[in-house]
């Protein structure tokens, strides 16, 4: 753009091609420019259909997940008190297997440092014997799927004693 002011007695025709380069000049460069651009918007969309239809199947997989928690939790208690026998043993076995083939993970120890973004405290208690905040006891094991928390882990904490 020049540097000389516009004057209001200047041609409408020459303003305008002060401020906009003349694109008929060079059609070929006009059209392949805007091949360019729409090339790069298509590829930017499907990047992003892409990425929505992925983040749409882990949520998907992580809603059933989800619904399997409970049934999960009822065959742990039924094989912590032995009631989990003969083919219902082998279903039991099949269901653990294919959901930890798919990615479920399930977490909680006892013992471990308590982490409020992982577990849920439902009880508390005092005690010398720890130093930091404890998961005491695993009142329900948390799960979760590729890194994002289905359920966090029901623990009883245990603080330490404010000496």
């Amino acid at each position: 753009m020049p540097s000389e002011e516009i004057g209001l007695d200047d041609p409408i025709t020459e303003v305008i091609d002060d401020v906009v380069p003349d694109q008929a000049a060079d059609p070929v460069a006009t059209l392949t420019n805007d091949l360019q651009r729409l090339q790069a918007e298509y590829a930017n969309y499907r990047k992003r259909v892409e990425r929505d239809r992925l983040v749409a199947h882990e949520m998907a997989i992580g809603a059933v997940l989800t619904e399997l928690l409970a049934l999960l939790d009822d065959v742990d208690r039924a094989e912590s008190h032995g009631e989990l026998t003969g083919g219902f043993k082998a279903v039991a076995d099949q269901l653990n297997s294919i959901t930890s083939r798919i990615g479920l993970e399930k977490y909680g120890t006892e013992g471990e440092a308590f982490d409020p973004q992982i577990h849920e405290a439902l009880m508390h208690d005092t005690s010398a014997d720890v130093a930091v905040p404890t998961a005491s006891k695993i009142l329900q094991p948390g799960y979760k799927y590729k890194e994002r928390i289905l359920r966090p882990a029901r623990v009883a904490v245990t603080d330490p004693t404010g000496e």
